[in-house]
């Protein structure tokens, strides 16, 4: 019989994350960490397979301080395992969106001198050239084998284990996240050790979490919302992560029965394809105590089916920037106040400024969010006008993004500063509007954008897909603001096209490509 292999905790720094799994292991050892697609990990095999990873970084690859260890792939145990590895040798991970092109790849590869690039069977052809493109460009095997490269299980199992030891810079870079490009191309957020520490203790404060907690990830990982709002916290709390390759709605609501997670992040995208589902009016949710969704901004008809079934939901707002999660609703407040971002998190400061000057806003004046606090970036990597330009003096962050907050402080998202339309003088937000065309069943997707005009500066235009075998017509999707809004906030026009509509990896509207095609003429049809 094999002899049990024992984990002692690590004695580390209370904000270092590579000790997060050990002292786990140490202290239950036999607990599931992750399960993936029927295998259950435990902390302890978890444990084992970060320190080999870590060997086989610093040893066989060569991977020394401040390297970037990039992965290209989809959900899987090893992305999570990656970023424990790399911070464990002060390395520095970078997970690639893998639904992007091999030229958006190279920019990002080359962006941040990635040293070794992990990639999953999936993408293996893609890889080739990206290899072929970087000499330099190390490349391993994740997940499955190929010839050409160098597998991670086979590096695991020559290495010796690489036991966590004190981290003593804690604004050490610990990871670059690109940015989901919605204004052009993405930046590198590096989020540092302590930013990530500080984003999983919001996290847990936020949902509350506990050891017996079971939290469904279907959000990909390479994303913050996926990695670092349950994830990274849920682990850390010594939960238990059910974690999904790629968001199925059909896999998801059978494991909402079968696994019976505790909590669930998704976005309003995933909500509706949920929604769709002819099962979910009988899924059995009784699990859940919780339903998080964010991203963007949600749209009230997306409460109403959850809090139908008897479940909170809760929004989190933040940003790749703030790790993300900045502010939140508590569990308490998620049936009378689901429509509010919330309040600003534990380790996060908030505020709504009506200028460049930081003056607070009023109650209920519109202005930009800024955020303050250790879990934001330390920096664009490789940009220091970026940088310079998205922080005040005194450590405010502009996020871009418009909203309000009320008497009580509750926070509400309106939009995206670049996505503000102004007409004739006044300020026209299309998050108000998109939020009427959220209730036409009959409308796949859309999106209000701006279009210059001679006499208004601008006027509004909305961008709509019908849904098929439909009879939406620009006539009937305009009807819809009748009564709704103020006339001048109403669009000038309907462009109605077949779709689909350019989006991040989290469902948010490319606006500014939109614009630029509807400037060339290539919407319609």
């Amino acid at each position: 019989m094999a002899r049990k292999r024992v984990f002692k905790p690590a004695g580390r720094s209370q904000t270092d994350i590579s000790g997060w799994i050990a002292q786990r292991a140490g202290w239950a050892p036999d607990d599931t960490a992750i399960r993936f697609e029927g295998t259950d990990i435990s902390y302890a095999a978890l444990e084992d397979r970060i320190g080999r990873t870590a060997g086989a970084l610093a040893g066989e690859l060569g991977v020394a301080e401040g390297d970037r260890v990039a992965h290209l792939g989809l959900n899987a145990p090893e992305t999570i395992e990656l970023l424990f590895a790399s911070a464990r040798i002060d390395a520095i991970f970078v997970p690639l969106n893998n639904r992007l092109t091999i030229e958006e790849h190279l920019w990002q590869l080359q962006d941040c001198g990635a040293k070794v690039l992990f990639v999953e069977p999936d993408y293996f052809d893609h890889a080739a050239k990206l290899a072929a493109a970087l000499p330099g460009l190390r490349l391993a095997t994740c997940g499955g084998a190929d010839p050409r490269w160098s597998g991670l299980e086979r590096l695991r199992e020559a290495a010796d284990p690489c036991p966590p030891s004190l981290c003593t810079d804690l604004r050490r870079p610990a990871k670059i996240v690109y940015t989901s490009g919605t204004t052009g191309r993405p930046k590198g957020a590096v989020l540092s050790q302590e930013a990530l520490f500080y984003t999983a203790l919001n996290g847990q404060s936020v949902f509350e979490f506990v050891r017996a907690d079971r939290i469904l990830t279907a959000i990909p990982l390479f994303h913050v919302g996926g990695m670092n709002i349950q994830t990274l916290p849920g682990l850390r709390a010594g939960a238990t992560v059910l974690l999904h390759r790629r968001f199925d709605p059909a896999a998801v609501l059978k494991a909402l029965a079968g696994d019976r997670p505790t909590l669930l992040a998704i976005v309003p995208a995933m909500a509706r394809a949920l929604f769709a589902l002819p099962d979910f009016a009988d899924a059995d949710l009784s699990g859940l105590r919780c339903v998080c969704m964010g991203s963007s901004s949600v749209p009230p008809a997306l409460f109403a089916p959850w809090h139908a079934r008897g479940l909170p939901v809760n929004q989190v707002y933040g940003l790749t920037e703030s790790g993300p999660t900045a502010v939140a609703l508590p569990i308490a407040d998620g049936f009378a106040r689901s429509a509010s971002a919330g309040k600003p998190v534990l380790h996060c400061e908030a505020r709504v400024v009506s200028d460049d000057s930081g003056r607070k806003a009023a109650p209920g004046e519109m202005g930009e969010i800024w955020l303050r606090g250790p879990n934001l970036i330390t920096e664009y990597w490789g940009d220091p006008q970026a940088t310079a330009e998205a922080f005040t003096d005194n450590g405010w962050f502009r996020t871009g993004d418009l909203g309000r907050v009320d008497p009580d402080g509750y926070f509400f998202v309106e939009d995206r500063k670049t996505d503000m339309i102004v007409s004739g003088g006044e300020n026209i937000y299309p998050a108000e509007l998109e939020r009427v065309l959220a209730e036409a069943d009959d409308l796949a997707e859309f999106a209000v954008i701006g279009r210059p005009d001679e006499k208004w500066g601008e006027t509004p235009v909305c961008i709509a897909v019908p849904k098929p075998g439909s009879a939406v017509t620009g006539e009937s999707v305009l009807a819809l603001f009748d009564g709704r809004l103020a006339r001048y906030k109403r669009p000038r026009a309907v462009v109605l096209t077949a779709g689909p509509l350019p989006r991040t990896p989290l469902g948010k509207v490319r606006k500014f490509e939109l614009r630029q095609a509807l400037l060339e003429g290539r919407l319609g049809g």
